[in-house]
This record gives structure tokens, C-alpha cells and sequence, in this order.
């Protein structure tokens, strides 16, 4: 599905998954912390543990702060919303190196949304925002234990590479040009 170019704050739009759920995506902000802390609640252990890349049984407010005070550029965080509950089902996170040249993206959903297409859609469309922002690539950094991503980002065209100096974890990459 093609994307607008950069989308500009505030913003709002549905990304359709193949399970038939509409995903209404925006920009978190500062007013979504609360709302966020919930949402990792919801997220399992092991995801939260994914995402985050420790172990912890609750996110802290610190971790929470990124994603509700980006730069809107180098820096962006979405939350989706199942447009029937209202309620977070998945949070992405875009972060740009200075050149603009690699673009890390991390992702969580809900455990009652895992298997819906809700990742697959929140990937398409960051992937797609750090392309439009000219990135040369994207990466996601997951640890080898993570298989659902990984097969999720292999099936969307990321391949995978060692992380020098840490065997635990994988990176992996689509190079948009």
C-alpha cells in the first residue's frame, strides 16, 4: 500500500489489516503516556521483553518518554487504535541515525491482536516513513528468540545480519535503495 510522503504532525489515518480490523494510526503525544502505560501492560512479558529488549515486569515512565516527545523527523512514534474498541492495540517507533541514512523501527502489539496483520501493517507503513524521509535503509534489531518478527520482517523483505558484539540479538534490514 503506498504512503504519503512524510506526514506531516498532527495526522491521522486507517491502515486495513488482512484480518479485516481498521487501524487508525497517529502521532503519540504527551497527552497518550497514561494511555501508553496501559498498553505495555497489555503487551505480554515476552514482547514487552522483545520491544524493550529486557526483562521488566512494567514498562517505566522513562521508556514511555521517547515515544511521546519525538522530534517528528528523525524521531516518530504511532500508536494504533482498533477503530471498534478505541483502545491501543499496537505502538511503532521510527528513529533515524543523523545522515539519514539507517532507520530503526520497533514494534508492538497487543497480545489480544497478535496474528490479526496489525504488525504487518504498522511495518508497511514505518518502513514506508523512513523511506520517504530518504533513509538508504531500515533495520529492526530483535533478539533471536523473537520469531514471529523475525519471520514477519523476513516475509516483508528484511534480511537478517549478524549484531557485532552481541550473539543474543539479530539485525534485520531492507535496503530501499
Amino acid at each position: 500500500m503506498p504512503f504519503p510522503a512524510i506526514l506531516a504532525a498532527p495526522f491521522s489515518l486507517t491502515l486495513p489489516t488482512r484480518s479485516g480490523i481498521d487501524l487508525d494510526v497517529r502521532q503519540a503525544t504527551e497527552a497518550d503516556a497514561p494511555a501508553l502505560m496501559d498498553f505495555f501492560a497489555r503487551v505480554t512479558d515476552e514482547d514487552r521483553r522483545f520491544r524493550f529488549l529486557a526483562a521488566a515486569d512494567a514498562v517505566r515512565p522513562e521508556q514511555i518518554e521517547p515515544l511521546v516527545h519525538a522530534d517528528h523527523f528523525r524521531t516518530e512514534s504511532w500508536i494504533g487504535t482498533n477503530r471498534a474498541s478505541g483502545q491501543i492495540v499496537a505502538s511503532g517507533m521510527l528513529a533515524c541515525d543523523g545522515p539519514l541514512d539507517t532507520a530503526e523501527i520497533a514494534i508492538s502489539v497487543c497480545g489480544t491482536h497478535r496474528g490479526k496483520g496489525i504488525g504487518w501493517a504498522m511495518l508497511d507503513f514505518i518502513a514506508g516513513q523512513a523511506q520517504a524521509r530518504g533513509c538508504r535503509r531500515a533495520i529492526a534489531i530483535e533478539s533471536r528468540d523473537n520469531h514471529a518478527a523475525i519471520d514477519l520482517e523476513r516475509e516483508k523483505g528484511f534480511h537478517a545480519e549478524p549484531l557485532e558484539g552481541d550473539p543474543t540479538l539479530v539485525v534485520l534490514a531492507k535496503a530501499f535503495r
